[in-house]
């Protein structure tokens, strides 16, 4: 667990079920919204900060299997949000890093994401890709998007970064 100035960057817990899924709706525009089921199901895959007793920040993590081939497994991370008076304080990027940290175990070969949110991403090395690269995702993921019709014209940006480097 890390911390930053007033934020504890922890797994996330049952108790934070219902603030995950607040702090999500609140980003509806930029996130999908995820349902309280869904949330707790997955509460193992999240990551929450902290800050003076609430719920501040969140994302979560999924693996994505290649077909055929289980050792060059993607990880994805998603729902990532930040309270409004919390951005810019380096919070997402520490939650980013802890996801980080617990899956580098299983040696994904890469984090993938779609975003609103590039420029994020991009601060903390994330190259912009093809989404005709995650088809997995978009098949799995995409498929089922209520926001838009096709996955090819949603304008999200898929991105990814090659985590077999040494970080």
């Amino acid at each position: 667990m890390q911390e930053q100035k007033g934020c504890e960057i922890r797994p996330a817990k049952l108790k934070d079920v219902e603030h995950i899924f607040d702090l999500i709706r609140k980003h509806e525009n930029d996130l999908i919204v995820r349902s309280v089921g869904d949330i707790t199901q997955n509460i193992d895959r999240f990551v929450v900060c902290e800050s003076e007793g609430r719920v501040v920040g969140c994302a979560a993590w999924k693996i994505l299997p290649e077909i055929g081939d289980p050792e060059k497994a993607s990880v994805e991370i998603q729902s990532v949000a930040v309270s409004g008076e919390y951005r810019r304080k380096n919070i997402g990027s520490l939650i980013v890093a802890e996801i980080f940290r617990r899956v580098r175990p299983f040696e994904p070969v890469q984090a993938i994401v779609l975003t609103f949110a590039p420029e994020f991403f991009r601060s903390i090395g994330f190259k912009e890709i093809a989404k005709t690269q995650v088809m997995h995702k978009l098949y799995m993921g995409c498929i089922n998007c209520t926001k838009h019709a096709n996955p090819f014209t949603c304008p999200e940006i898929a991105m990814a970064m090659d985590l077999r480097k040494k970080q």
